[in-house]
């Protein structure tokens, strides 16, 4: 029996590895506006735009939170 339209949209959403920017701030513990502000700056992890969409890859966020650590940024 053939599987129902639309199915396998949800196994590759389910196994795609990129966060909106609201999943990616709560994976760096901040919050999704300051994400946001870094974007804009040119401060923030790399990220990749699918039209008005913007995705981050969690490889990317965690480089991020590498180099922004090692250089003593944020405000801690």
């Amino acid at each position: 029996m053939p599987e129902p339209m639309g199915s396998w949209k949800d196994g590759a959403a389910a196994q795609r590895p990129y966060l909106n920017t609201a999943q990616a701030a709560h994976y760096l513990g901040i919050g999704a506006r300051k994400l946001q502000r870094l974007r804009v700056g040119g401060e923030g992890p790399r990220f990749r735009r699918h039209g008005r969409l913007i995705y981050y890859h969690p490889d990317d966020l965690e480089s991020w939170s590498r180099a922004t650590a090692d250089a003593g940024g944020g405000d801690a």
